[in-house]
């Protein structure tokens, strides 16, 4: 039987806060790729974007990664990675998968050094195995469906790295209700000549929590229970952090990307 392709499932976005859709995308993928027969799905990272992004509501950074790290509590191949959200200022996402990127390709490196390394004595025969067949993981960019939208917002993406994003990487589009992915690839030249690298994926059951609605619910002192973690709302009652005054937070600025563009559009809604 034919040695399935190792891969890194890494999602980049607010997660303002992370919620249990959040987390259902990583299972829904998972299966998906699985059921290809290609790919064993080996983990998947959460990162959370950076306080300088400037989106509106946008809360602290050291309280999205703590959220996120209480809800994957009990994940056993999920985890949060707090490097795009720990640099100086907001990186762009094609950024955030090179670093990835090398990281898996460090972590090999290091793998196959201490193999070699390793005195023949101490070798079991899993080692050999594992080192004879050892090889780079593929890393897919993970998101909801609509997130190809974003591609066509001027001024949000450069075409260099969306050509990236979906050439070297991939992507792997969870279906959301509203949206029609195999749409926006039809319409674009772009996303279709690199079509084989995206993977779609239907959610059969649908589920549409929204963290902008959370938001506004918490806001409003309404009960979020069973849309967030038991974890995550202790966490956001203990230090209190959606009020309408952080909802206002970045209120009427730009996006950092769109900043650094002389053009001006309206800021994009979570």
């Amino acid at each position: 039987m034919k040695s399935r392709i190792p891969l890194i499932l890494l999602a980049c976005g607010s997660f303002n806060p992370i919620t249990n859709m959040h987390m259902r995308l990583f299972e829904l993928a998972r299966d998906h790729l699985h059921q290809t027969g290609r790919y064993q799905v080996i983990e998947g990272i959460i990162s959370p974007v950076n306080d300088g992004y400037g989106k509106k509501g946008l809360v602290s950074a050291r309280h999205r990664v703590a959220m996120a790290k209480l809800a994957l509590g009990t994940s056993d191949w999920i985890r949060v990675d707090p490097w795009e959200s720990e640099q100086e200022t907001w990186i762009e996402t094609v950024k955030v998968l090179r670093h990835h990127y090398n990281e898996s390709l460090r972590l090999l490196q290091s793998k196959k050094e201490f193999m070699k390394n390793k005195r023949p004595i101490e070798r079991s025969a899993e080692d050999s195995l594992s080192y004879q067949y050892s090889v780079l993981p593929e890393l897919k960019l993970l998101c909801g469906a609509d997130f190809l939208q974003t591609f066509k917002t001027p001024n949000l993406w450069k075409e260099e790295h969306i050509t990236e994003v979906v050439e070297k990487f991939g992507l792997v589009c969870v279906s959301r209700a509203g949206s029609d992915p195999a749409q926006h690839i039809k319409e674009s030249e772009l996303l279709s000549k690199f079509q084989h690298n995206i993977f779609l994926v239907k959610e059969w059951i649908q589920n549409e929590i929204s963290a902008t609605q959370i938001r506004y619910a918490l806001c409003r002192g309404l009960s979020v229970k069973y849309l967030i973690p038991d974890s995550v709302i202790a966490y956001i009652t203990h230090h209190n952090i959606y009020t309408e005054e952080s909802e206002r937070k970045n209120e009427g600025d730009l996006l950092q990307p769109l900043k650094l563009h002389s053009s001006r559009v309206n800021p994009l809604n979570d």
